[in-house]
């Protein structure tokens, strides 16, 4: 081949070589990037994984609980029954050993945006307000009730109306008594014979039937008879219940009419029983009229009635008002309000921090460190804007008066008081009387908690159905025989604060009693009693024996 051919070969093949290794190059280049790029996110990647893996190192959670069911803790990461993504829980959200089971911890920014208020316990004596309607009565001590001591007719009426006011020694009725008659003959026959043994007598009978003095000493002067007597008012005052007409028929015991003085007023009022022990003699009350607004009368309590009424329950108090100007009328209606001071110091909160259930009384105490904690305190006395506690705080203690609700709910999930129970009290009598058992599975093993989480059947004699929960495991049960997926019969005991203690355990597979794969050690069945699971639940295999019991 000579040179012509060879040269134009070796460029067309240079060309060719050219382009392919262009190609190739072109084509590779993205990728060798990527990859250089990769490898360099990858080593950012395993660096934020080592600062991350250091930062859990240092904050590992202590276990995995349900959003809405604080009971059902895992020790790994899931979901709730309820299809929930489980939440971590650390040490430092535990709080302090020393502040107990219910503590919580919220942020500063949460505080802030939550209104969060505190006060301080403090020592003093408590100012109760007890608002009530009273009614205005006449003076007892000063009211008159007029009855004849004699037989006879209303021959004259002096008063006509109910209300007229009276003058003492005014002319109320006349009447004509044939015992009045006699008795003024006795004494004209007395001073004829001028006996002074018999004109006494006849003075004195005439004084009985309150034949008037002043009619007397005319009759001495006189010495004639008068057919119709008159009568004068005992006191002044203003007339009441008058009951007779002229004409009318009367004999003792006829309440003719009454007589009141309005210079001053009773005002009796009344409270309810649970507040009868606050009331006592002498304290201030304020009165005020809805016919006189903004006016106010101040007076004191001046008795306290001892006994209750039967049909409403309440206590009844006397005041006592000037009525000088005659604005106090009998019968009227009052707003009484009676100013309850304690000499006693207590404990005193304001009343909007205490947290009032049906069977309990909570409020939410603030601790050092941004910590809360529910706890359960003895309610004494409430007055309108204070209340008394007897038990559960200290004098210095700080207490949540704004928001409480919302950080009560958190803290009661896993405070030391039972929050609020499903089971009545006959069924909580129930669980305390024993234990019960339960056919169950097992859904997972949590060895390092000695805890189970299991479903199990439907208990009747505490009042639970069938659902799933999770269960300490008692220190007699070997934990590597209880395996995930084992069907087996629980015995469940009830613990203090509405915790469950599996006691004892029977599996209903032979397998469950394989003990640990790992464990080669025969099983001893000699004091274990097997149930089959075709077989009826009252009837037991004992190994040793083999034979049905």
């Amino acid at each position: 081949m000579n040179n012509k051919t060879i040269y134009p070969m070796l460029l067309l093949t240079g060309v060719i070589t050219g382009a392919i290794t262009g190609a190739v190059a072109v084509n590779y280049l993205p990728a060798l990037n990527f990859i250089s790029a990769s490898n360099s996110s990858n080593e950012l990647m395993t660096d934020s994984g080592s600062e991350n893996k250091s930062a859990g190192a240092e904050k590992e959670p202590l276990y995995w609980v349900a959003p809405m069911d604080a009971n059902y803790q895992r020790d790994k990461p899931g979901l709730s029954p309820m299809g929930m993504e489980l939440v971590p829980v650390y040490a430092e959200e535990m709080g302090d050993a020393d502040e107990g089971p219910g503590t919580i911890k919220i942020s500063p920014d949460v505080i802030n945006n939550l209104g969060v208020r505190t006060e301080t316990v403090v020592k003093k004596p408590l100012h109760t307000e007890i608002n009530t309607v009273g009614y205005v009565q006449y003076d007892q001590d000063n009211l008159v009730h007029v009855h004849p001591r004699v037989e006879g007719w209303i021959e004259k009426l002096y008063v006509k109306a109910e209300g007229d006011p009276i003058q003492q020694g005014q002319p109320m009725y006349a009447i004509y008594s044939p015992a009045l008659v006699n008795a003024q003959e006795e004494m004209v026959l007395a001073l004829g014979r001028k006996n002074s043994r018999l004109i006494q007598a006849a003075k004195d009978r005439l004084r009985a039937l309150q034949f008037p003095q002043s009619a007397i000493s005319t009759l001495i002067k006189s010495r004639k008879v008068q057919q119709t007597v008159t009568f004068y008012s005992p006191q002044t005052g203003v007339l009441d219940n008058l009951n007779i007409r002229e004409g009318f028929y009367v004999k003792p015991g006829t309440q003719l009419m009454s007589i009141g003085a309005l210079d001053e007023v009773w005002v009796e009022a009344e409270v309810f029983e649970r507040q009868a022990s606050f009331v006592k003699s002498g304290m201030a009350v304020s009165m005020s009229l809805d016919y006189l607004p903004g006016q106010e009368w101040e007076g004191c309590i001046d008795y306290v009635y001892p006994s209750l009424d039967e049909k409403t329950r309440t206590a009844k108090v006397r005041m006592r008002f000037d009525n000088a100007e005659g604005v106090l009328k009998p019968n009227m209606f009052a707003q009484v309000t009676i100013h309850s001071e304690s000499i006693i110091r207590s404990l005193i909160v304001p009343r909007e921090a205490v947290i009032r259930t049906g069977k309990q009384n909570r409020v939410v105490l603030a601790l050092d460190g941004g910590y809360f904690k529910s706890i359960e305190v003895g309610l004494g006395r409430l007055g309108d804007h204070n209340a008394e506690i007897l038990d559960g705080l200290s004098e210095g203690d700080r207490i949540v008066t704004s928001a409480q609700f919302l950080i009560d709910s958190e803290s009661s999930k896993t405070s030391d008081f039972i929050r609020m129970s499903h089971t009545s009290e006959q069924d909580e009598s129930a669980m305390d009387a024993g234990t019960e058992w339960a056919e169950a599975t097992i859904n997972n093993v949590m060895a390092d908690h000695r805890m189970i989480n299991v479903d199990h059947e439907a208990i009747d004699a505490w009042g639970w159905g069938s659902m799933t929960m999770d269960f300490m495991v008692d220190e007699s049960i070997d934990m590597k025989q209880l395996k995930e997926g084992a069907s087996l019969r629980i015995e469940i005991q009830k613990l203090e604060g509405f915790k469950f203690k599996i006691i004892n355990v029977e599996f209903n597979e032979m397998e469950g009693m394989s003990g640990s794969s790992t464990d080669n050690a025969p099983v001893d069945h000699s004091n274990m009693k097997m149930m089959f699971n075709s077989g009826s639940p009252s009837k037991f295999i004992d190994y040793e024996q083999h034979q049905e019991l």
